[in-house]
């Protein structure tokens, strides 16, 4: 786990989190429990704090951080997809964030939000609002279907980081 502290400040990994030694946490940074932190994720708090919620997946090579002084806050249970990046904004609990989103600066999304692939957020989406495009725009509602098939890939990462990659993952070379 490549954990770094900066200006004296230290990240702060809940119980159950699993963060690969190829993913970088500096400064003031805090995991909840049961996350799951992707190969080359950057989670930047050298300038602003990070907040990263319970049971939330962070992907592969996702960016987060904050501007001086700020914070990006993410909640429990949120899907954050491959690539995407999080800067001085706000993600409600059980959003979803597409692959290669951005969510920029003082943009919030609510809760169950879901964020297509791409998206660019610069603004407010509300809670259960189904938002695509540049800028991002709402363009329907998460309905029950949408919230039961988000959920069972949730429960996928978290026991990938709480038992799968605890277990099984391993570097060879």
């Amino acid at each position: 786990m490549a954990l770094y502290e900066f200006e004296g400040k230290q990240p702060r990994i809940g119980a159950g989190s699993f963060v690969p030694e190829s993913a970088d946490v500096i400064g003031d940074v805090t995991i909840g429990e049961k996350c799951f932190i992707g190969v080359g994720a950057r989670i930047r708090g050298d300038y602003g704090t990070i907040v990263i919620g319970n049971g939330t997946s962070v992907q592969e090579n996702v960016v987060i951080h904050a501007r001086e002084g700020d914070r990006t806050v993410v909640g429990d249970q949120v899907q954050l997809g491959h690539g995407c990046i999080l800067h001085n904004c706000t993600v409600a609990d059980n959003a979803v964030i597409g692959v290669g989103a951005i969510i920029s600066d003082y943009a919030k999304v609510g809760n169950w939000a879901i964020i297509g692939e791409g998206a660019v957020v610069r603004g407010d989406i509300p809670d259960g609002a189904v938002a695509v495009g540049i800028p991002a725009k709402v363009v329907g509602k998460v309905t029950d279907e949408h919230k039961r098939e988000w959920l069972h890939y949730k429960r996928l990462y978290a026991d990938l980081a709480s038992e799968r990659y605890p277990r099984g993952f391993r570097r060879i070379g």
